[in-house]
């Protein structure tokens, strides 16, 4: 019988994604980062490097989302005609991605080219007249909004991307777009924290720590198999040495970055706090190849659904992504894979000789208005970095400006992903 290679459905990082506690562990914080993932590592690494003292809580940080996505920072070529809002935020914080990348790559010691960051665009292409038609729709709607963007032959796309299907027969091009790695970003962040001396306690925080109606610190999850129930929550593992250690961490001020988990995470959120943030699952595959297939992010429109091909400096190529409705639900299935194998081949032929390196399925955190929240809840102390859906690597940087301030608001953006949004409706709705 032949040796058999599994295929690598990619695990959620245990221990060796990082320390399980950076620093020593105080009794009080200037601010408490619940969750691991790329928005709240970001908003505690640039918190700790304000001077505040911070803690992080996940138990197992990097292993959600952002282990999951492609790692697209492409405002520009995700944009659609209702969602401008969105738009603006995007592209505010795609402005901020440079010194982000080089701040993080120096905080973290790992070397410049540690995130795989690359600035090299996007190309959206068609293959019939249809899609021709709304490729120069689309590009008359980016010109009103003054986003550069060049409109190509089919030709002139293969010239660019050879190993394109000769099927195509015209592109857009925004050379703005960039993508990085987020699997090593979130290393990154976590590399930095620890040589800052931030704990990233890996325990679950199961409750708000309340006095006087403020917010003052949350409470962990005792360990697994202590006979007290801890476990974590749905789709999330627990490991390290301190994981659910049992224990309140206190700090003025406490973060909720949680993603899809936001709505359900911690007891002791009152209904009017509770951020209506929804599981959006994606599944996502990675392959490999001896040398880059693509110089660029590829995408189109396939059978009706959106494909899209990142492809890595080390010859990794990124296919991405389903977009299902189906709960806390993180199973690889191999109808997703089929169809993200079946519509990535109509875009680059090639891809189907290429070796299977990781399957992994991963929940956005979607809202109604597929806006972030960011920003203070109507809880006093607590905050909100939650609700990024397909966006949360592009938008890390600024949910870390506007959740610290650290520029103030120029651009009026802190508005439009407010929290507090949400409870106005609210309020217009039982008056």
């Amino acid at each position: 019988m032949p040796h058999e290679t599994a295929v690598p459905v990619s695990p959620a990082p245990t221990a060796s994604a990082g320390p399980s506690a950076s620093g020593p562990v105080a009794d009080a914080y200037d601010l408490v980062v619940v969750g691991g993932g790329v928005a709240g590592l970001s908003v505690a690494w640039r918190a700790a490097r304000r001077g505040l003292r911070v803690a992080v809580a996940d138990p197992a940080p990097a292993s959600g989302a952002s282990h999951a996505a492609a790692g697209m920072l492409a405002p520009v070529s995700e944009v659609t005609y209702t969602e401008e809002p969105l738009l603006r935020l995007g592209l505010a914080s795609l402005a901020r991605w440079p010194a982000f990348a080089a701040e993080l790559a120096a905080d973290s010691g790992l070397g410049a080219d540690a995130l795989d960051y690359r600035t090299d665009g996007t190309l959206e292409v068609a293959f019939g007249s249809d899609d021709l038609a709304a490729l120069d729709e689309l590009a008359a709607f980016m010109g009103v909004l003054g986003l550069p963007v060049e409109r190509l032959t089919g030709r002139e796309c293969r010239r660019l991307e050879p190993m394109l299907a000769p099927a195509v027969r015209g592109g857009l091009l925004a050379r703005e777009d960039a993508w990085v790695d987020p699997r090593r970003v979130t290393a990154a962040l976590l590399a930095a924290l620890e040589r800052l001396g931030v704990p990233v306690v890996r325990a679950r925080a199961t409750a708000l720590e309340r006095s006087g109606g403020t917010v003052t610190g949350v409470r962990l999850a005792p360990a697994a198999g202590a006979g007290t129930g801890g476990g974590t929550a749905p789709g999330r593992g627990g490991s390290g040495e301190d994981a659910g250690r049992d224990r309140v961490l206190r700090g003025d001020r406490v973060v909720l970055a949680t993603g899809a988990w936001s709505g359900t995470a911690l007891e002791g959120l009152p209904a009017e706090a509770l951020p209506p943030v929804r599981p959006v699952k994606g599944q996502i595959m990675r392959l490999r190849s001896a040398e880059p297939v693509l110089s660029r992010c590829v995408r189109g429109a396939v059978h009706g659904a959106r494909v899209y091909l990142v492809p890595r400096g080390d010859g990794e190529l990124v296919l991405g992504a389903t977009q299902e409705e189906l709960g806390f639900d993180t199973r690889v299935t191999a109808g997703g894979l089929w169809e993200l194998l079946r519509d990535a081949r109509e875009l680059v032929p090639g891809v189907t000789e290429l070796e299977v390196a990781d399957v992994t399925a991963g929940l956005r955190p979607g809202t109604p208005d597929n806006l972030p929240l960011v920003g203070p809840s109507a809880l006093p102390g607590l905050l909100m970095a939650t609700g990024h859906h397909r966006g949360g690597v592009l938008l890390a940087p600024l949910t870390a400006d506007l959740l610290l301030e650290e520029s103030g608001d120029p651009e009026g953006l802190a508005a439009l992903c407010s929290p507090l949004r949400f409870q106005e409706h609210r309020s217009q709705e039982q008056s």
